[in-house]
């Protein structure tokens, strides 16, 4: 197909201002799906997006559009739009030469929606505004197209009103699109070159590769290279999303489409990879994707162990279709055989165990999420530690840091003092305050990335009645008084408890956590004592009494000494116990590790 007749653009919006409803729209109004097909959210094709009602994977589809009697075709790209999934968004973005910025017309310009502007414009991509929900009984168009200009830059003349949700304006969408938007450069004549933006692993057909086509053309039956992997590999089948996978002979320049190669390897397919034609190699690869970095780890643990081998498996697969999440091998006295588990964030931590459970029915048991941290010894060593176990003994350490994000807040402006209050307690430092409005305004902190993941999102909702938003970046790591907080069970550590907090909140955190554990843990036949530890110097303890048996219970009446050589049997029995008794520690005590931070 002519480049001159390709658009390929982008959706990026905050989370919940209607990106995948109009991108229902535009599929339903191009007769790509028909009304009876027509759902909800019908590019999210997880069963999790779909109960949460958010997106988590950016999905591509084509559509054909005829405007002024000529044939288009647009390869949209849905994006998510919480921010643990931004890199999700700006791999997209890489593939587009546009973008539609999504602003709801009642609740305004949002955290992520300027972060997802910004990536946009770095990306030198055509911008187009777009107001959404104007059928809403309660509008704040004027104040938001102000927004729109003060906030983002952008001129409020271009922004398009429309309601996704009832199909209102949906003509100047497609119409802006099509004007506005750049068609891609590229020849046909040139050798391949094509960017892996995802893949897919399927049971049946192996690995699936998402490329966007940026010179040259790819066809059915021909051989291609993969250039960073320098695996070589013969086309089965090429296609696009339509939004079904729909077979076509050749890809040229500019679109966007799936290539199946019978590959069965994981390893063998990278996202940013270049796709060329091993005969006529282009001079270079492209520039292809920055690694994302991981700032949250736990653990996963199978609580079958046959399960270990086919829990590798799956997280193999994840980490096909999601590279901003990575794992290695490691093992728990506690827990036995499991993985540490790198993610972008919280909510990006919970999807991953819930695919897990739900799509590969794993029963898993998931330690307490950490961030990194840097760690200089005194050999003047600098490691980064992601896992408590590997912080060496206190008088090994030379400087302990942790990650540092510049955090941007926009907030109602009677939440302001809430909102600082609630930062100054989680070791903030004030840096601005910019009123975007009237009723509105933007804060900026620099606050410990510890102190941001855990639940800074949930009080920030609560303190401001749903209408507060955030969006974080890390900056870099800067000295802090953080210390290993150990948990013993019975007098034995328990390493899968194990967590580190800054020095100044250790003895709060320290008691919260056992008396926690003290309602999770069940009563045994002997005495158990939980305590929180700092090295040697034990900072809190509670006790779960014994579970006393009646052993008199069959004495009626009679010599009380009887009753007297029964309990003191009793105590023998119970001095035994204690020294050889086992603790069963349940899977909720290891995640009351992460409760008791809520506390705080």
């Amino acid at each position: 197909m002519d480049t001159q007749s390709i658009r390929n653009f982008s959706i990026v919006a905050h989370i919940d201002h209607g990106k995948s409803t109009l991108a229902d729209q535009l599929l339903l109004k191009t007769g790509a799906i028909t009304e009876r097909e027509f759902k909800e959210q019908i590019l999210d094709d997880l069963e999790i997006e779909r109960d949460r009602g958010i997106t988590v994977k950016a999905r591509t589809v084509a559509i054909n559009h005829v405007h002024e009697g000529r044939r288009f075709e647009l390869n949209l790209i849905d994006t998510p739009g919480h921010v643990d999934f931004h890199y999700e968004v700006s791999r997209s973005l890489a593939a587009c030469e546009g973008a539609l910025l999504l602003v709801d017309a009642f609740q305004g310009v949002q955290a992520q929606t300027v972060a997802n502007a910004y990536a946009a414009i770095e990306a030198d991509l055509t911008i187009i505004p777009v107001l959404n929900k104007i059928d809403l009984p309660v509008t704040r168009v004027d104040e938001v197209l102000e927004e729109i200009e003060t906030i983002l830059g952008l001129d409020p003349d271009d922004a398009i009103q429309i309601s996704a949700k009832k199909g209102i304006g949906i003509e100047g969408v497609f119409e802006a699109i099509v004007t506005r938007i750049p068609p891609p450069s590229g020849s046909a004549d040139a050798p391949l070159r094509a960017l892996v933006f995802d893949s897919k692993y399927d049971a049946y057909r192996g690995v699936m590769t998402y490329v966007r086509i940026v010179e040259g053309t790819i066809s059915k039956g021909q051989t291609i290279k993969f250039m960073k992997a320098g695996s070589t590999h013969e086309v089965i089948e090429i296609g696009q999303f339509r939004p079904a996978m729909t077979p076509c002979k050749s890809l040229g320049p500019g679109q966007v489409g799936y290539v199946l190669t019978g590959i069965k390897e994981l390893e063998a397919v990278h996202v940013g990879d270049t796709v060329a034609n091993p005969q006529s190699l282009p001079a270079a690869a492209l520039p292809g994707y920055q690694t994302p970095q991981q700032m949250v780890f736990c653990g996963m643990y199978p609580i079958e162990a046959t399960d270990f081998e086919k829990l590798r498996e799956e997280l193999q697969k994840m980490g096909l279709n999601d590279t901003s999440f990575s794992f290695v091998a490691e093992t728990s006295d506690a827990l036995g055989f499991g993985f540490r588990c790198g993610f972008l964030g919280m909510l990006h931590m919970e999807i991953i165990q819930q695919r897990l459970e739900r799509e590969a029915d794993i029963d898993l048991i998931q330690t307490a999420p950490n961030v990194t941290y840097e760690l200089m010894t005194r050999d003047g060593e600098t490691n980064r530690i992601d896992n408590p176990q590997e912080v060496p003994d206190a008088g090994q350490i030379e400087e302990f840091r942790e990650p540092i994000a510049h955090v941007t807040f926009i907030v109602p402006s009677e939440n302001i003092g809430v909102i600082m209050q609630m930062c100054e307690d989680r070791r903030g430092i004030y840096k601005t305050t910019e009123f975007l409005g009237p009723k509105r305004a933007q804060l900026t902190y620099e606050l410990p990335l510890a102190e941001i993941v855990y639940d800074m999102h949930d009080r920030l909702k609560s303190a401001t009645r749903g209408y507060g938003t955030m969006d974080y970046e890390v900056i870099g790591f800067r000295p802090a008084d953080l210390v290993k907080l150990d948990i013993l069970v019975k007098g034995t550590r328990v390493d899968a408890l194990s967590t580190i907090v800054h020095r100044s909140s250790a003895e709060r955190r320290g008691r919260s956590l056992v008396k926690r554990l003290k309602t999770e843990i069940s009563k045994h036949q002997f005495e158990i004592a939980l305590q929180a530890a700092i090295g040697s110097r034990v900072i809190a303890r509670e006790t779960i009494s014994a579970l006393r048996k009646n052993v008199t219970a069959k004495c009626y009446g009679g010599d009380i000494t009887r009753k007297r050589k029964l309990w003191a049997k009793q105590r023998e029995g119970k001095k035994r116990m204690k020294q050889f008794g086992e603790v069963e520690i349940p899977q909720k005590a290891f995640l009351s590790v992460l409760d008791a931070t809520k506390e705080d």
